[in-house]
């Protein structure tokens, strides 16, 4: 068994090593799969209210509280493959959150580019959300409080996300067959 989470900044990639995962029939968690599905539970729409709504659940049920909801997921995914990505680690808690659950089997990866990088790239992708207004810095400090920045310093492994799609697909595609990825992506 081996259950990988990803952390890092939005626009840093990991959307894409989840991706990679699905292609390789590894089942992938999205921890932002949680919050949107809260989002419609209170009959808001996701694309507008995702981020206040993440930090509600958080401020309502405590820090750990998007994990805590992630966890039956992921055992579920368990039953089928020995393999799971969780994608969208947040903070330091819900770090721990996963440590507690899966102990050694518990992989932590930071996918890493800088903001010019990930700026760049959010503007260009499209995904809702993106283009409500709101800055690549403003959402860097809203996830910087969730805890993002220890949640990274808690990290296994960094896989740079700098070159090309194609290189970054490769070094995750090695990692989640159990190598050691090497050199920038």
């Amino acid at each position: 068994m081996r259950v990988i989470g990803t952390v890092g900044m939005p626009g840093s990639g990991k959307s894409e090593a989840a991706t990679v995962a699905e292609e390789l029939g590894i089942p992938v968690v999205t921890m932002g799969d949680v919050v949107r599905q809260e989002c419609r539970d209170r009959g808001l729409d996701p694309a507008q209210h995702h981020g206040r709504i993440a930090q509600a659940l958080r401020e309502e049920k405590g820090p750990a509280a998007i994990a805590e909801r992630s966890l039956p997921i992921i055992e579920d995914r368990l039953k089928d493959s020995d393999t799971v990505l969780v994608d969208g680690l947040r903070s330091d808690v819900e770090v721990e959150q996963f440590r507690e659950a899966f102990g050694d089997a518990f992989t932590l990866v930071e996918v890493h580019a800088p903001l010019d990088v990930r700026r760049e790239r959010v503007e260009g992708r499209g995904r809702p959300g993106d283009s409500d207004g709101e800055s690549v810095e403003s959402r860097d400090e809203r996830e910087l409080g969730f805890g993002m920045g220890d949640a990274i310093e808690a990290a296994d492994v960094t896989i740079e996300n700098t070159g090309s799609l194609s290189a970054f697909h490769d070094r995750v595609a090695e990692l989640l067959a159990g190598e050691s990825p090497e050199g920038e992506a």
